[in-house]
């Protein structure tokens, strides 16, 4: 595996390294002693899928409050995504910045959020696929979130108009 450090400390890339022959490739997607190495989280209680039928469906963004904060390990393994990492800790530089990258079941990249973190993503391809491996179990009472198109954080989603739960719309705005 490839590991890249982004701009938001705690949020990382992962690319697969694959090893290719007539056949196709193969490629480690997960290895506890390499994320140990780079200081990850190794243990993962949970695992989810989310399947999204249309093109320009967004989910998110969603955290999960203190003291259950959630880390995820976020790969796309059907269609694409365009995937955003926000940072909610406080006293972090990067308070409210956030970073954003396309994950695709073609370039096999997967994005590690650390716990502090909101995330969200928005499908770029019909009957797309994410699995992510979470850090945490999913406690209903600390599940958090702000909404995606929040004026304080001024996140540039690719497509416009996007399809968004009742749930996600409703969901509150950053105030500073």
């Amino acid at each position: 595996m490839i590991f890249a450090q982004t701009s938001l400390e705690g949020v990382w890339l992962v690319d697969l390294e694959r090893r290719v022959d007539e056949r196709g490739f193969f490629a480690r997607a997960y290895c506890a002693d390499e994320f140990s190495e780079h200081g990850l989280p190794t243990g993962f209680p949970q695992c989810n899928l989310s399947y999204n039928v249309h093109r320009g469906t967004l989910r998110g963004l969603h955290y999960q409050a203190d003291p259950h904060p959630e880390g995820k390990l976020v790969r796309c393994v059907r269609g694409a995504i365009f995937d955003v990492a926000v940072d909610l800790r406080v006293h972090s530089p990067t308070y409210h910045k956030w970073v954003g990258y396309e994950l695709s079941a073609q370039n096999g990249r997967a994005m590690f959020i650390g716990p502090g973190f909101a995330h969200g993503f928005q499908t770029l391809e019909e009957n797309t696929e994410v699995f992510y491996q979470m850090t945490e179990r999913f406690q209903a009472g600390f599940a958090r979130g702000y909404r995606w198109d929040d004026p304080t954080l001024g996140i540039v989603w690719p497509i416009q108009s996007p399809t968004v739960s009742d749930r996600d719309s409703a969901l509150p705005l950053i105030l500073k």
